[in-house]
């Protein structure tokens, strides 16, 4: 049977991995247009909303780095297969939930397996595609499958809601991601033989500690900290704050979809970029000045619809040049390729944190301040830091390429 395996071409793989981090983005994509019916379903108030939009990020934001160490470990295969049917359960049992508490809690179990799906993918990528220039434009496909997966799910969660009902919905979520788990296994050869000798506890101590004390893991983790917060707060509640203006649910649903899926083009653009040549400090510069200018203008300038919503397209697109730049960054600036798993998962543990924390402070500065008007304040100050950190990594980038440049 395993001779039947059908051999797939480097670009194949890529379009494989990227459409499994698709499946897995519309579980974190499905809650957005969930929130109006479960605040009139279960009584959500809009903090425990923020939460929910954030609360599938808890594992990544406790478990990023030691998941990287065992992708590193066991093979990032295997752990996203894991990792789907995990998934797929926190799904089903979220379906089956009959309050806001048990549906928190399995929120947390999707996160688990949203964490084991997807994080090992870049190992993954550069285990089986060899050509850089074909790696690098694979990494920011990979970078767009959020965006991708959450557009799908503004845009057919409405009609899909209406039609079914938000259980059913889960449960169909649930099916599919045992559909991409059964696609992984038949698409990619296994990972190889576990390895289990006496020392492999203490062999993955000197992995960490290289990870932890190079700056390179530090700078994307961060980088992706500043990104990841403001993008989710701004588009996780697009739904609710078009809904709240008059907008009909359909309107906003696709409203919010083209926002989150515009975001696609900066990933995938930043992949070619950096295919080029072009140098990803300018990229990432390029990111967090539009995601300021943008979220200022959206948040500030009451009163002008159009305006509004063209500068978060302008946020959400030129945004996206910020991870499909970091996670070719992560790859690049990794201590050694045993390490690539092990600085993704750090710079997921931040973006995880990043995620968390986002959507619940906006929710908190709208409360307080009675309106979405000065949301902008809190996306700006991301944004600064932002822009010191690409800084920062146009020169760690610049160094990790001499010593290549003086071999050759």
């Amino acid at each position: 049977m395993s001779s039947a395996r059908p051999e797939l071409s480097p670009r194949g793989t890529a379009a494989l991995v990227v459409l499994v981090g698709v499946t897995c983005a519309l579980h974190v994509g499905k809650m957005p247009v969930a929130i109006p019916v479960l605040q009139a379903s279960l009584g959500l108030t809009l903090v425990q909303a923020g939460f929910l939009l954030s609360l599938v990020q808890l594992a990544g934001m406790l478990l990023g780095l030691p998941v990287g160490l065992m992708a590193d470990r066991f093979g990032p295969r295997r752990l996203m297969l894991t990792g789907l049917i995990i998934l797929a359960a926190g799904s089903a049992l979220g379906a089956l939930a009959p309050d806001v508490r048990v549906l928190l809690a399995t929120r947390v179990l999707e996160g688990v397996g949203f964490l084991l799906a997807v994080l090992p993918a870049p190992a993954l990528l550069r285990q089986q595609v060899r050509e850089p220039s074909v790696l690098s434009r694979a990494l920011g496909w990979w970078g767009a499958y959020m965006p991708f997966g959450t557009a799908l799910a503004l845009l057919l969660g409405v009609p899909l809601l209406a039609g079914i009902g938000w259980r059913w919905a889960w449960a169909s979520l649930a099916a599919l991601s045992l559909m991409a788990a059964f696609g992984l296994a038949r698409g990619i050869a296994a990972d190889g033989p576990e390895r289990h000798p006496s020392g492999a506890a203490s062999a993955l101590v000197p992995k960490l500690l290289r990870t932890l004390s190079s700056s390179g893991p530090w700078l994307v983790a961060l980088a992706f900290f500043v990104y990841s917060g403001q993008w989710m707060a701004v588009v996780g509640f697009l739904p609710t704050i078009y809904g709240q203006s008059g907008f009909s649910a359909g309107a906003a649903g696709v409203m919010s979809a083209v926002a989150a899926g515009i975001n696609m083009g900066g990933n995938i653009a930043a992949g070619r970029c950096l295919s080029l040549g072009v140098r990803p400090g300018i990229l990432l510069a390029t990111g967090y000045a539009a995601m300021a200018l943008g979220a200022w203008v959206a948040f500030a300038a009451v009163g002008h619809p159009v305006l509004q919503y063209g500068a978060v397209l302008v946020f959400s697109c030129l945004g996206g040049l910020i991870p499909g730049t970091l996670f070719g960054l992560a790859v690049g600036l990794a201590p050694d390729n045993s390490t690539v798993s092990t600085t993704v998962g750090w710079m997921q543990q931040f973006s995880s944190l990043g995620q968390f924390l986002g959507p619940p402070l906006v929710a908190w500065v709208a409360v307080a301040m009675g309106g979405w008007q000065s949301t902008w304040v809190v996306t700006s100050f991301c944004s600064l830091v932002g822009l010191f950190l690409a800084w920062r990594l146009q020169v760690a980038w610049k160094l990790s390429r001499q010593p290549r440049a003086a071999a050759a």
